[in-house]
């Protein structure tokens, strides 16, 4: 029985880029990437599920006149197709706790810094690297994490490090975080996750 997995998405979908090639390499065991929803209809992302056969929608906050339409909008998508685990890969739209807890320990996100530093309210994308080298550190990373009712404050799955280098700048930290950290523990958190999912049916 394949996880059935869902990607959230807001930009160019580079970390979904990374789930579409493990998928290809058979580095998601026992997965699938079932659906890719963008809540901008300008993302590169759904091009690339596009090339790769994976249905995908765009549901815009601007379409719904509540928050509550647009995630009942999302909600409806993810249950008619069966959806077992949501990633949240560059997803830049802040969930409501009622929709995390119709999804209990089944969305995962990916955070471009070693929480708990550099993350929570306004930490997200390049702010993020700049934030970084303004303090100073030295070593910085990527975390994949369960999302619950706290912003970047879900159980942490998988962490790897990167070096800060004394040229660094915003864009070039960023771009090594995402090849060093974020393209490899995101594929290995979803089937870790995945395989936790798969236990627990059984154990039902």
């Amino acid at each position: 029985m394949l996880t059935k997995i869902a990607v959230l998405v807001s930009g160019n979908g580079t970390n979904l880029q990374a789930l579409i090639d493990a998928e290809k390499n058979g580095k998601l065991e026992n997965c699938q990437l079932a659906l890719v929803i963008a809540n901008n209809p300008n993302a590169y992302a759904l091009k690339r599920a596009a090339e790769h056969n994976i249905m995908h929608f765009v549901i815009s906050r601007k379409a719904y006149k509540t928050s509550l339409k647009y995630e009942e909008a999302m909600q409806n998508l993810l249950l008619e197709y069966k959806i077992d685990l949501i990633v949240l890969a560059g997803f830049m739209s802040i969930l409501s706790p009622q929709f995390i807890q119709m999804f209990p320990n089944r969305i995962i996100n990916i955070h471009p810094s070693l929480i708990p530093s550099f993350c929570g309210n306004g930490y997200y994308g390049i702010k993020v690297h700049q934030a970084v080298l303004k303090y100073g550190v030295q070593i910085t990373g990527a975390t994949v994490h369960y999302v619950n009712e706290i912003i970047d404050g879900g159980k942490i799955i998988l962490q790897k490090s990167v070096m800060v280098q004394p040229l660094d700048t915003p864009e070039s930290l960023q771009k090594r975080v995402l090849e060093e950290a974020e393209w490899v523990i995101l594929p290995k958190a979803v089937t870790l996750v995945a395989q936790e999912l798969k236990k627990e049916k059984q154990d039902d």
